[in-house]
């Protein structure tokens, strides 16, 4: 679990918490979307088939990366 401005998200790998997390880390611009198991290893859940929660969860991700995260290093 991973708590950010109050509210605990859990940040499993795929999730859109974590989604939310590596589109800041790799400089993406914000697109929800999640997986139901594995990142890439399972179907992938895009943002008109998500509810209003797991949206926020996956910008809560993005914001908290944002805020305390570091960014891929292209160099």
């Amino acid at each position: 679990m991973i708590e950010f401005n109050g509210i605990k998200y859990n940040g499993r790998h795929g999730g859109p918490f974590d989604r939310g997390m590596a589109d800041s880390y790799y400089h993406r611009r914000g697109e929800p979307h999640y997986f139901e198991g594995g990142t890439n290893r399972s179907p992938k859940i895009e943002e008109c088939d998500m509810t209003q929660e797991q949206i926020e969860e996956y910008h809560a991700g993005y914001d908290y990366n944002e805020k305390f995260g570091d960014k891929k290093d292209y160099r």
